[in-house]
């Protein structure tokens, strides 16, 4: 079952909001009112451990407290408002739940995703309202993807509106240009693996192929206002090359970091592959 989070984020700010505000504008005046009453009717009601301060804190208790909804509807509001600024519109936490992106990001890895990098967009609805930038070959993007619209994906961008991306013999070409590749060799995860640094627009990043399965050539041309995505670890990734190209609109951001390692409850958290994502 996927929870759409930001829906029942902007739920909880909008509701808490619309509580504290209706409260304030339709029952807080009546309830000062009857405070001030109260205060007349026990007039050493500030003086402490009288007679009157007593019989007026439970009077204010019965007949002026503030609602319980209203009481927690103030408290929650700013945490809940500062939260969803800063994820909705700066940055968002994203945990890596595959190995499709190895070796550059491995499962268990929890990584910041810059929310601002390609334009600031509205929560849940997902529209475009400050046009700031757009993704370039090389980023590593998070988005939904066409066959599943309320899942994360994170793939690398391989191509942009108009790119010619072609893959053969587990090389990929970029309007007609290889991509430069350099073999590193075996990985550590076993003897099949092979390593590579790849460049892509002068950046360069680790990916992987499986020596045991076929290259999967493919030459296509992308569409206007779509995105090609592929995942560093060739061989084993639904990407672009399965479910097709990425839309504009279901854009989410830019994967910016690492800034924590958690494999699994029952293990301990690690901060060794902390820093930027190439």
């Amino acid at each position: 079952m996927n929870i759409d989070f930001p829906l029942i984020l902007v739920i909880l700010v909008f509701g808490s909001g619309a509580i504290w505000l209706a409260d304030s504008v339709f029952a807080a005046r009546s309830r000062r009112a009857k405070v001030k009453q109260l205060g007349e009717k026990y007039p050493q009601w500030q003086q402490a451990g009288s007679a009157d301060s007593i019989q007026f804190a439970e009077a204010v208790r019965q007949e002026a407290a503030e609602p319980v909804i209203v009481e927690y509807a103030k408290s929650f509001f700013p945490v809940l408002a500062a939260v969803f600024i800063l994820r909705s519109f700066i940055y968002e936490p994203f945990q890596i739940p595959s190995s499709s992106m190895e070796p550059t990001l491995d499962v268990g890895d929890y990584i910041l995703v810059d929310k601002f990098s390609y334009g600031l967009r509205l929560p849940v609805i997902r529209n475009k309202v400050i046009p700031i930038g757009e993704p370039a070959r090389g980023d590593v993007m998070v988005f939904f993807p066409p066959h599943q619209n309320s899942t994360y994906y994170i793939k690398r961008v391989i191509g942009i509106p108009g790119d010619r991306v072609e893959y053969s013999d587990k090389q990929l070409s970029v309007n007609g240009d290889p991509l430069p590749l350099e073999w590193l060799g075996e990985s550590a995860g076993g003897v099949t693996l092979n390593v590579g640094n790849e460049t892509v627009d002068g950046d360069d990043h680790l990916m992987q192929v499986d020596d045991r399965r076929p290259a999967r050539d493919f030459s296509i041309v992308v569409k206007p206002g779509h995105y090609f995505m592929m995942g560093d670890n060739r061989d084993n990734s639904s990407d672009s090359r399965v479910w097709g190209q990425v839309p504009e609109k279901d854009i989410v951001g830019k994967a910016v970091a690492i800034w924590m390692h958690w494999e699994s409850f029952f293990s301990i958290p690690s901060f060794d592959r902390t820093g930027a994502i190439d």
